[in-house]
């Protein structure tokens, strides 16, 4: 595995910290292991990450959730667009996208990202792999350039832990 781009997972737990600080929030998607750590992401936003800092929610939704509007979603209007009409629905400019992809190229993850644009929406790949199509359509990166998914995923969620703690040590630097 060639090194990561330390860089873009510090550049981009600012746009994530920024995002928060203009009052925004931040939709993520992702499918099978993917779709759980947009769950992780967004508790981790939600309640806390470190225990030891007090502090208000922030404003964080995993698109992965709701049985009833994916299901909905893939049976009325198809699998490749259940991410892309959330975001379409629950997306606002000044808010921010992950799109979480091991392969970089999920249909329904470009879908979204095409909605995001339309919406003036940021997005920021979690990619693997070479970053696939994914990479080229969104505003920021961090890939793991590596093929083998399970070591993918756990990179991916390292760098989620990554951005949690600069987010707070940004936000709420006063309990540092």
């Amino acid at each position: 595995m060639k090194t990561l781009d330390v860089s873009a997972i510090q550049n981009t737990a600012i746009m994530l910290a920024d995002c928060f600080k203009n009052g925004n929030k931040i939709l993520l998607c992702g499918n099978g292991g993917s779709a759980a750590d947009c769950q992780h992401f967004a508790a981790e936003m939600v309640i806390r990450f470190r225990a030891s800092v007090d502090r208000p929610g922030l404003p964080a939704i995993a698109l992965t959730c709701d049985t009833s509007i994916l299901t909905a979603g893939g049976n009325d209007i198809g699998f490749d667009n259940i991410f892309a009409q959330q975001v379409s629905a629950l997306g606002n400019k000044g808010d921010i996208l992950i799109g979480i992809s091991t392969s970089g190229n999920s249909q329904n993850i470009l879908n979204a990202i095409e909605i995001a644009k339309e919406k003036d929406i940021t997005t920021i790949g979690l990619l693997g792999k070479d970053g696939g199509t994914i990479k080229k359509m969104c505003d920021a990166n961090v890939v793991v350039n590596h093929n083998t998914t399970a070591r993918i995923q756990e990179a991916h969620i390292l760098i989620e832990h990554i951005w949690c703690d600069l987010i707070e040590r940004q936000l709420f630097s006063e309990q540092f």
